[in-house]
């Protein structure tokens, strides 16, 4: 009896740890959190680059504070604010430093109002006497203490204005500023979203100046969201949003004199676009970046304030286009630090003050994917790149003069970097398909590691429950390239059966999907359909990054032409494989990946049999000046590119399964573009699903609306790609 009962509850464990390692995934479970890694709190590096600074949040007491830890035992070493001290104040929700650190910024009470721009009530803390002083009254944007912390700059309703610290004074610099006419020392809505910054002025290096960016929107054309919300009567949000080939703000460049209290105006020639002004190292010096309408000519002025003149430093041009980033660094001596993609990858190359190339730093057929920046007193650079293969990152530093680069990083996959003021040490992020975010402390001169901080072994633990598959990479040779690839397939895959293929893409130009890298919220959904029996396949075609200029800008003024044509051709390729059912396979993406699964079902409509889009652009008549134009150039100029390549002319035909979706609130993927695809598919006589989501941004999240959404989409993917596999399953349970 007793080896009876022993044997029986020993089968009973052993049926226990076979079912916990079998546990399907589910919706509610991955848009609960169950699967969030455990990260770090974005660190400000502390001036002597010895500790850190973090932001916390104590849930048992409701209290946040800024707390700072050495980088070298990673203990902490002080609290340097606690909300819990502060009188009027319950918490706040960011805090930003003064130069010598004795005041910092503390946000409250903030409000988003486009994707990277926020309103707020803003507090100047004071270190060493704990006084606390509120800077304005109002919401207000962008405060940036002076370089010696004595003012604050700030923008208050489209106006600058520039508070002393010291007697409390306060200082109007502009005057004219009127929503939806005039903003000073902000960005406009497409310069923020497609130029990637809001804050439109700078400080000089004594805070004698303070240049600014003055934006005149009288022009632009209006954009208008009904906004539903709980009223009786719905709102309406207007803005300005400039669509492909209509009138964008006319930008001008300005430098106030805080000694004299006089504005300068600075003759920048023709500038229709300027992404970019950085005072260099030179107090009485400003680097403005200025670029055409077509975004393939790029000029980089030097402004002297003491003769009020600009000169043109470095000039670039380029068939296509030319991406803007943050990269350019002043050395000491005015001397700087520039990226480009001029020998056809993006390399780092370094300019006299004069504008005169000294040397390219880096080179070969490989991407600088990440600059992190100079350390002066080694003259080392620091940056990530893809030298290990287009799906991996590794972090490099290198001599100034292109000499001695040495690998820092050594897992293969993602490795990202943060590092320390002095470039003593940098905290490194790592993760592959296999291998949760792990963090370390490391040492910059050689890499070596000193530490590991986050591990998240928990997580790694708790998912060996589950029924996971390998995420295999590859390559596919399409229209005569090796495309990268990333495929999931069912747990137990027999070569033997059919499976249905469901493919993912974005594809956007630039874009890159197959990445060695950890699960993000998507790739448990994968696993949670492979688990019902779909292969999922991810493929980066032609235009996108990391594998040169000409690869990525291959699909210029042709945005859905090269894309689609390798998904589809791609897609034959799946369907000729034997375990493949090639009367089911389908297609889903969002934004961009909306207008090419659209795109796709359409004009493949012999391979694909269904499709979901959301938040699709389906025509690029209706997107942004900025980013449409510099890809496909205006309408006016590129009438074909725009309307060979969009899905709504193509409606007639849709032949398989056609789920459409989109958020009424989304100011970016305007919902007109959803609108308007219905239209043409209703008067083309084609039957397809949608869904409209009330007040919800491009994003569409909030409650329970993800969980909703992907339940939908889960849902049409069963009941139009996987009837194969639920009557395999019934026919399974027949048997059984």
């Amino acid at each position: 009896m007793i080896r009876t009962f022993i044997f029986s509850f020993l089968l009973l464990g052993l049926a226990s740890v076979l079912t916990a390692q079998n546990q399907n995934i589910t919706l509610e479970e991955i848009w609960g959190g169950a699967f969030s890694a455990e990260g770090m709190d974005a660190l400000h590096s502390m001036k002597n680059g010895k500790q850190y600074s973090v932001l916390n949040f104590d849930r048992n007491t409701r209290t946040v504070s800024i707390d700072k830890y050495d980088y070298k035992t990673l203990q902490k070493v002080e609290t340097i604010l606690s909300s819990a001290d502060l009188d009027g104040i319950q918490y706040f929700q960011s805090y930003k430093f003064s130069r010598d650190e004795s005041k910092l910024i503390l946000a409250t009470e903030v409000e988003p109002v486009y994707r990277r721009s926020r309103l707020g009530v803003y507090y100047i803390y004071d270190i060493v006497s704990k006084k606390l002083t509120q800077i304005a009254a109002q919401k207000i944007q962008e405060p940036t203490f002076s370089p010696d912390g004595s003012k604050v700059a700030y923008v208050f309703e489209n106006n600058i204005y520039i508070k002393d610290l010291e007697d409390n004074g306060l200082i109007q610099v502009t005057k004219d500023g009127e929503r939806n006419r005039i903003i000073n020392g902000v960005t406009d809505w497409v310069y923020e979203e497609e130029f990637s910054f809001v804050r439109a002025f700078d400080w000089n290096e004594t805070g004698s100046h303070l240049a600014y960016i003055r934006f005149d929107e009288s022009d632009v054309p209006t954009f208008s969201m009904d906004v539903y919300g709980e009223n009786l009567y719905p709102s309406q949000q207007v803005f300005k949003y400039p669509k492909a080939g209509e009138k964008n703000s006319e930008v001008s460049l300005h430098v106030y004199d805080l000694d004299a209290g006089v504005t300068s105006d600075i003759d920048l020639g023709n500038a229709y676009y300027i992404p970019r002004i950085q005072w260099t190292s030179d107090k009485s010096r400003l680097s403005v970046q200025v670029m055409n309408r077509h975004q393939n000519d790029l000029k980089l002025y030097f402004y002297d304030t003491n003769n009020k003149s600009s000169k043109v430093i470095l000039h670039e041009t380029d068939k296509a286009y030319i991406d803007v980033t943050d990269n350019l660094t002043f050395l000491n001596d005015n001397s700087f630090i520039w990226t480009s993609e001029k020998d056809g990858y993006n390399h780092i190359y370094l300019y006299s003050k004069e504008g005169k190339l000294i040397n390219q730093i880096t080179n070969g057929d490989w991407e600088v994917t990440n600059y992190y920046g100079f350390d002066q007193k080694t003259s080392r650079i620091f940056y990530q790149s893809v030298e290990n293969g287009s799906i991996n990152r590794d972090i490099y530093s290198i001599g100034i003069n292109g000499k001695g680069k040495m690998r820092l990083s050594s897992g293969t996959g993602t490795n990202d970097a943060t590092f320390s003021t002095d470039f003593t040490y940098y905290i490194n992020t790592f993760s592959n398909t296999a291998t949760p975010y792990l963090y370390t402390l490391n040492r910059a001169k050689d890499g070596k590691l000193l530490k590991e901080i986050v591990s998240n072994e928990a997580l790694q633990s708790d998912l060996k429950q589950y029924q996971l598959s390998e995420k295999e990479f590859s390559t596919i040779n399409v229209n005569g390239n090796d495309l990268n690839m990333w495929t999931i397939k069912p747990k137990g895959f027999d070569q033997n059966k059919k499976y249905p293929v469901l493919m993912y893409q974005y594809s956007g130009p630039g874009s890159q999907q197959v990445a060695n890298r950890w699960n993000g919220s998507n790739d448990y959904w994968y696993q949670m359909l492979a688990q019902k029996g779909y292969i999922i396949v991810c493929i980066d075609g032609r235009g996108t990054g990391f594998k040169g200029a000409d690869f990525k800008k291959v699909t210029y003024k042709e945005l859905g032409k090269y894309e689609v044509e390798d998904q589809i051709a791609a897609a034959k390729q799946l369907a000729a494989l034997p375990y493949v059912d090639e009367e089911r396979i389908g297609i889903w993406g969002w934004s961009y990946g909306g207008f090419m699964s659209s795109n796709c079902i359409l004009k493949g409509n012999d391979v694909f049999s269904m499709a979901i889009a959301v938040a699709p652009v389906t025509s690029w008549r209706f997107y942004d000046t900025v980013y449409t134009e510099r890809y496909m150039r205006t309408p006016q100029e590129n009438a074909s590119g725009y309307d060979d390549n969009s899905p709504i002319n193509y409606a007639s035909n849709l032949k398989g399964d056609y789920l459409l979706i989109h958020g009424t609130a989304d100011d970016n993927v305007h919902v007109q573009n959803t609108m308007r695809m219905a239209e043409a598919l209703i008067q083309a006589n084609k039957q397809f699903d949608w869904a409209i989501y009330p007040d919800k941004n491009h994003g569409i999240y909030g409650g329970k609306t993800r969980l909703q959404l992907y339940t939908k989409m889960t849902d049409f993917i069963d009941e139009h790609l996987g009837d194969r596999i639920g009557k395999e399953l019934e026919a399974q349970e027949m048997k059984n």
